[in-house]
């Protein structure tokens, strides 16, 4: 039987990088309202680990209690998306992201990730993203 990893400090860490990246701009405010106090549970496939988050006002925070969309994905899948290497609607369509619960909140989850600008990332994670893709 395989434990499932603690999830506070990796939840901690994407909750830092989703509000930063919110406060520059990268990520539209307007676009993840409707997550404002909901619960969104991030899992990756076949490692037994997941995180749950939630956005409250300006920020993102670890999140505790049932999750209102649960995203499930494996971890390569999850990386081609952010690099955008794929379309986030051809992994779902071939089942490779699966979402299960309320698929509206999923969806506009996926629409305001999709809604990124790349481009305005700072020169050093620019480098590190450009790095990730080349492999």
């Amino acid at each position: 039987m395989r434990l499932p990893l603690p999830e506070l400090p990796p939840a901690l860490a994407l909750c830092a990088a989703l509000s930063v990246a919110m406060r520059a701009g990268l990520i539209s405010r307007s676009a993840l309202d409707p997550l404002q106090g909901r619960i969104l549970r991030l899992e990756a496939d076949g490692i037994g680990f997941g995180v749950k988050v939630t956005l409250w006002k300006n920020a993102f925070y670890p999140a505790f209690g049932s999750p209102d969309v649960t995203i499930r994905a494996a971890p390569r899948d999850y990386l081609s998306l952010a690099l955008r290497r794929e379309d986030p609607d051809t992994v779902f369509f071939t089942r490779r992201l699966v979402m299960e619960g309320d698929t509206d909140l999923g969806r506009t989850v996926k629409n305001a990730l999709d809604a990124v600008d790349w481009d305005a990332l700072p020169a050093p994670l620019a480098r590190l993203s450009a790095r990730l893709a080349g492999r």
